[in-house]
């Protein structure tokens, strides 16, 4: 917990080594971090056997996948949670996601009917970890005597959600949510906040890269692309484009992909979307933002190799995230 009366927690798009994503997570742990989740990202390293190793070698942090419905059958991820919730002594959690871009495209699959894939793989994963044998139709996925063998599970299922419908479900049945968009996160509270007779608030999250050197705002607008291609049009128009800009930075998107968008993306453009700044302007904002907006946790984004420099940015997050 820091000093703001927040959680910490880190996301980890395992581009590294498979040792050097658990070390990693061992880092984020000695830090004081609450949480570690690692994005299943289709053909990238495979998250469960990196949970599972992380859950060896941690004793306190929560250890998450941020997966889908598409690449992943739903029971599927359900057996893998409940395998990391055993192996990690209760400290499994799963955020789910629609499927983006980056995702589903190299693999050549359609993103259709997200909110019933989405609903289905919440019901779905809560009936499996009661660990009796499941029959049951969804608008998806059906399941025919289906039983997860290692008992009872409470695992919690969070969802990152930007469009209008994702949200409003998130906030009915998902235990937490997951914003990304620093812009639009007033919009989406309010589209996900709904009363909830049978369960705790919905536990609110922040995940940000944050850029408070140059070479971390430059990197940033490399990624502003999926952003773009990825969200609706509530929050595009939050982020300040018009009919004419969305176009442009989706065309140039699609003829050269994000590398093609970031000469496109003021630093003005990027602050919209993200925290950036100077260290001090970026403990300013999203100490701001904690308050205005209630955040329960405050998620950094490490996307690239390098120990070392994952170590030093878990730590200066943390000292950003408490000052």
């Amino acid at each position: 917990m820091t000093a703001a009366g927040v959680e910490l927690g880190m996301q980890i798009v395992p581009t590294m080594a498979p040792g050097e994503v658990v070390e990693t997570i061992q880092a984020a742990e000695e830090l004081g971090y609450s949480y570690a989740m690692v994005a299943d990202e289709g053909l990238m390293l495979d998250v469960y056997v990196l949970l599972g190793a992380a859950a060896s070698v941690t004793t306190s942090i929560r250890l998450g996948a941020v997966t889908n419905g598409y690449t992943r059958h739903p029971a599927a991820t359900a057996a893998a949670l409940a395998t990391v919730d055993e192996m990690s002594g209760g400290r499994a959690f799963v955020t789910l996601v629609a499927g983006g871009t980056m995702v589903l495209r190299p693999m050549g699959i359609e993103r259709s009917e997200p909110v019933a894939v989405m609903a289905d793989a919440i019901e779905m994963m809560r009936l499996l970890w009661r660990g009796e044998p499941v029959v049951w139709q969804g608008r998806r996925f059906r399941l025919d005597g289906a039983c997860i063998e290692t008992g009872p599970h409470r695992i919690p299922i969070w969802v990152a959600a930007r469009g209008d419908r994702m949200l409003g479900l998130a906030g009915t049945e998902a235990d937490g949510v997951v914003l990304m968009v620093k812009s639009d996160l007033g919009d989406a509270l309010r589209l996900a906040d709904r009363p909830r007779a049978d369960r705790a608030p919905v536990t609110r999250v922040y995940l940000d890269r944050l850029a408070y050197r140059p070479e971390m705002i430059e990197e940033a607008k490399h990624l502003y692309g999926y952003a773009v291609m990825d969200s609706p049009r509530r929050v595009l128009e939050s982020l300040g484009l018009d009919d004419d800009a969305i176009s442009e930075l989706r065309e140039a998107f699609r003829r050269g992909g994000p590398e093609a968008v970031a000469p496109l993306v003021t630093n003005e453009i990027l602050a919209r979307y993200q925290i950036a700044g100077t260290p001090e302007d970026c403990r300013r904002q999203l100490r701001g933002l904690i308050a205005e907006h209630r955040l329960d946790a405050f998620f950094v984004n490490v996307i690239s190799p390098g120990l070392a420099a994952n170590r030093e940015l878990l730590a200066e997050a943390a000292a950003i995230a408490s000052g």
